[in-house]
């Protein structure tokens, strides 16, 4: 069985990435599997998702996974044609909240969340669906404040850079439009 396209979609924060990953299957008819990884802790957070939500086709196959990935892209990979990842960002937070509630120290931290991130890029690469992998680009603005902020900048920038690698194709949003840097 042949793999599938790897696709991996980044740019800023309400740039569009979201709406050019939906666009790119919107059409077909491909069966689709969405795995979102936000999670509603919060009245803004819910809002958001509830958006997203209505922006999808019904058929599409909806699951909530904010952190265990792998094993879900794995089975997916091979009952679904698509599979959208929305998104890495939230991912790389939600792991790294989990280790910091662990109290591993930050190198420890850092090698489990990358070593998570190149399984699932390395799965996402071989299966025979379609993976599109959307991540916000977060270094390319201020410098955060805190060690926190900057620790999951460097932490998401090195995902992004491991995903990005192994994609068939890369595409850069700037104001909703679309630029094509890879494939």
């Amino acid at each position: 069985m042949s793999r599938g396209k790897l696709i991996f979609i980044t740019g800023g924060a309400r740039s569009g990435k979201s709406s050019f990953a939906e666009k790119i299957v919107l059409d077909s008819n491909q069966s689709i599997a969405y795995i979102a990884t936000a999670q509603p802790l919060d009245e803004e957070m819910k809002e958001r998702i509830k958006m997203h939500k209505r922006r999808r086709p019904p058929n599409w196959e909806v699951f909530e996974e904010s952190i265990d990935l792998n094993q879900l892209i794995s089975h997916l990979g091979f009952e679904k044609e698509v599979i959208i990842i929305e998104c890495l960002t939230l991912l790389i937070s939600n792991l790294l909240l989990r280790w910091s509630k662990e109290k591993l120290e930050q190198a420890k931290q850092e090698e489990t969340i990358l070593s998570t991130i190149k399984e699932m890029a390395e799965i996402s690469y071989q299966v025979p669906a379609q993976v599109i992998v959307v991540s916000n680009e977060v270094g390319m603005g201020l410098v955060p404040q805190n060690q926190l902020g900057r620790f999951y900048r460097d932490i998401l920038g090195q995902a992004n850079r491991i995903i990005a690698s192994k994609a068939d194709e890369v595409f850069f949003l700037v104001s909703g439009i679309p630029l094509k840097i890879k494939g």
